[in-house]
């Protein structure tokens, strides 16, 4: 990848949109099929999914990435993000299609559950590459630093 931080921030703001998108969508969807408000549904769960596993993290990598520079990791970095990506979006879109059936009156079966678990292992993936390529980015710092010689 040749802009890493273009791309972690890019992914926050499209993050941030979509979560404030899926909030609205949810209080309008309830409101004009006159879903009791305070009643449960996962559709509300997919504005929270949206901007804490999306726009948060990637604020927060968008800075680990200047310090660290873990995308030189491209294989770890590279799994990362097709996994998170595709995980987060996945678990969300398992979510508004499951909160619209609740929403409708629609019995949801256990496949629409069984799609967002999928979901969920491909975040906890994602999550184990991030660590494989910041371990490696983190390490190589620490070796810069003591090859560096003391003021």
């Amino acid at each position: 990848m040749k802009k890493p931080l273009q791309h972690l921030l890019v992914s926050a703001f499209v993050y941030a949109g979509l979560g404030v998108a899926s909030g609205l969508f949810f209080r309008e969807f309830t409101k004009l099929n006159e879903f009791p408000e305070g009643a449960f549904t996962q559709l509300g769960l997919a504005h929270t999914h949206l901007l804490s596993l999306g726009f948060f993290p990637f604020l927060i990598l968008l800075g680990l990435e200047r310090v660290f520079t873990f995308s030189a990791s491209k294989r770890a970095y590279g799994w990362f993000l097709g996994l998170y990506h595709s995980g987060v979006i996945l678990t969300s879109a398992m979510l508004i299609v499951h909160g619209s059936m609740t929403v409708l009156g629609i019995e949801s079966s256990a496949m629409i559950s069984g799609i967002a678990g999928l979901g969920h292992i491909a975040i906890t993936g994602g999550i184990i590459a991030l660590f494989i390529a910041l371990r490696a980015a983190v390490r190589g710092a620490e070796a810069r630093r003591v090859e560096a010689p003391a003021a």
